[in-house]
């Protein structure tokens, strides 16, 4: 028996072993893709266990994260810090084994896959940010392929067609993805769903596709090499596997799939792939041997690439461009009512001239959204170097990229749209906070106020939703000022995601006559007063000041509060909220769902905004009949504290 056949024995073996102990998991896939896995492991990959963040490795996307094992089992063999005892715990709490991988880069683990769909479009991203930077620093220091692993789920969701036509467009030819063609889903055969010719469909996106046996190491071995060769388009190698591959009664069933074998069926596998059946857990040396060798070679790239840098003149600037971004932004000065969506676009060049790595792109809402380095052109296949990325009307692809850009790393990547649209992106909204990732989400017609396009466009629950999301960040200007701390703030943060809402109308300038609190903090009072504590986010600031205004010709004194950014403001101490919120009466104003607010204006407090969808009709109309306007404001207000 070769060292690669125990390789691939010793990782059904621990699937099988894992998936059964924690009576949880998918032996199946592992099983089925581990002579795929072994192949490309030690014979194409470029990684290094000792240097694993090394900024020119291969990457190594396993798209269909239910199969999980498969990876865990790759990086023991390989000597990354997964150990023995990490496997022995699969699925266990504080485990780094678990259910479908978790971002790690230590541990080897690139992303977080589990949503079928986003490991494949994330891929894509890190191809993209790989051509992008090999075209601004050329090969000595960029030169790495993106590897990739995807099943029949990934490519049944919808997410995959848009990834998959971008990068045909853009023609990436670092990037490789195997399927896992077992033609098995959870509810049985992919006849019932998925009859579609595969083939057809990437090669009419302008990938190139090749067809080989799964099992067959010299067929795996050649298709990986004739992908490499093509440098004009990404590959797709369809391989034929087995599901539960040498289980006798379970293979190519769905029973494989995601449930354990059971103790009756692993022995039987055992013993037809002759391995110990008195043993769990068993690794053979050789396998070990096969990927310590492999790693050799992943090290002496490493080592080649360390002495490439060393005389390069470039790898200062590329280490600066790979560094934490803190970036104050001067802008051109905002006295009048401006949107903050013109004020995002009157910043944009000079925060691409500040932050090398910013890059991204819209959803074909270039000229709405006001995003777009003007020093640049736009991305294609002619020029990887323009940071201007036209995603198409690809919600849903743009945002996988954009978190596969940012995983990539050495930018600082972001994605434009409407607020509403937000909906066809939240996978990867959810996976970029989950992931702990710095990307950049900037929505721009974030309320009811665009008008007349009506209740499809208008965002209502969404504020709320996108802050219950932990770890997300949801910063919602009241003006230019807000707008400029909001872009810093997005920069400067290092540990999550980011999302900038900003508005279609013009926002006036905001009179600041408090020094209690600042932008930065996510809260601050923009005027004093006693009587009652109104707040209010965005647009509806200035709403809140004008009403205060009325309120005081009744000699009813306000206190205005702006919350720009709850999640930064209740990051603070509890003495600076409570200094900020002050003692009075609480009234909030929003133009969105009033859910969440509550604890913010507690349960005898008032909190007004829109439970309900919005209406087509001017914003002017709009304001008077839901009843944002600063003398409904006053009414409710008077009539609150009359109670």
């Amino acid at each position: 028996m070769t060292n690669q056949q125990l390789a691939v024995n010793t990782i059904k073996g621990l699937a099988m072993d894992a998936v059964q102990k924690a009576n949880s998991g998918h032996p199946g896939m592992p099983m089925g893709m581990a002579d795929l896995g072994v192949i490309l492991w030690t014979e194409f990959l470029k990684v290094n266990p000792d240097v694993p963040t090394w900024a020119d490795r291969d990457r190594f996307v396993l798209s269909n994260g239910h199969g999980s094992m498969l990876l865990y089992s790759l990086l023991h063999l390989a000597g990354f810090d997964v150990s023995l005892d990490d496997i022995r715990n699969f699925r266990q709490w504080g485990s780094p084994t678990a259910g479908h991988p978790e971002r790690d880069l230590e541990l080897g683990i690139e992303m977080t896959t589990g949503p079928l769909g986003q490991g494949f479009g994330a891929g894509v991203g890190m191809a993209i940010g790989e051509a992008h930077l090999a075209a601004k620093f050329g090969s000595g220091l960029v030169d790495h392929r993106t590897w990739g692993f995807v099943s029949d789920g990934d490519l049944m969701e919808g997410i995959s067609y848009e990834t998959a036509s971008l990068a045909g467009h853009l023609g990436l030819g670092k990037l490789s993805y195997f399927y896992d063609d077992n033609e098995i889903s959870i509810d049985g055969s992919t006849d019932m769903t998925f009859t579609e010719d595969v083939t057809a469909r990437f090669r009419a996106i302008n990938w190139h596709v090749l067809d080989i046996d799964g099992h067959d190491h010299a067929a795996i071995k050649e298709a990986a090499a004739a992908s490499m060769e093509v440098g004009d388009q990404p590959t797709l190698i369809v391989a034929h596997t087995h599901i539960g591959h040498g289980s006798p009664n379970k293979q190519d069933t769905s029973s494989s799939h995601g449930s354990p074998l059971g103790d009756e069926e692993i022995f039987l596998t055992k013993e037809g792939m002759g391995w110990p059946t008195d043993e769990t857990f068993t690794v053979a040396p050789e396998a070990l041997e096969l990927f310590s060798n492999a790693m050799d070679a992943g090290r002496a790239a490493y080592a080649h690439w360390q002495a490439r840098t060393a005389t390069s003149d470039r790898f200062a600037e590329f280490e600066a461009q790979h560094a934490p971004v803190d970036v104050s932004i001067d802008g051109p000065g905002f006295d009048g009512p401006i949107a903050t969506r013109t004020v995002t676009g009157k910043i944009f060049d000079e925060m691409a001239a500040k932050v090398p790595g910013f890059i991204g792109g819209s959803a074909d809402l270039v000229g709405s959204t006001k995003t777009q380095i003007s020093g640049s052109g736009v991305m294609s296949s002619e020029d990887y170097s323009a940071r201007n990325i036209a995603f198409g009307i690809r919600e849903h692809a743009m945002g996988t990229i954009v978190n596969g850009l940012t995983l990539h790393g050495g930018l600082r990547a972001y994605g434009a749209t409407f607020f509403v649209f937000s909906d066809y992106m939240r996978p990867a909204l959810r996976l970029s906070a989950l992931m702990s990732l710095p990307s950049i989400w900037n929505f721009s017609h974030e309320s009811i106020f665009l008008g007349e396009d009506g209740p499809t466009h208008q965002p209502v629950e969404h504020l709320a939703s996108l802050r219950a999301m932990p770890n997300m960040w949801v910063m919602r200007p009241a003006d230019a000022a807000e707008t400029i701390a909001a872009w810093e703030s997005a920069f400067l943060r290092s540990d999550g995601p980011t999302t900038i809402l900003t508005t279609r109308q013009n926002l006036p300038q905001i009179a600041r006559s408090s020094d209690l609190g600042t932008i930065a903090q996510g809260g601050y009072v923009v005027r004093d007063g006693a009587d009652a504590i109104l707040i209010a986010t965005g647009s509806e600031v200035s709403t809140m000041v004008d009403a205060a205004d009325l309120l005081e010709a009744d000699d009813i004194f306000c206190r205005v509060v702006s919350l720009p950014c709850w999640e930064q403001f209740f990051s603070q101490s509890s003495q600076y909220q409570a200094d900020v919120l002050g003692s009075g009466p609480r009234i909030s104003l929003e133009a969105g769902s009033t859910f969440g607010w509550h604890a913010i204006v507690g349960s005898d407090g008032l909190a007004l905004g829109l439970d309900r969808f919005g209406a087509s009709a001017p914003m002017e109309i709009l304001a008077e009949k839901l009843r944002f306007t600063p003398v409904a404001v006053r009414n409710a207000v008077r009539s609150h504290l009359d109670q």
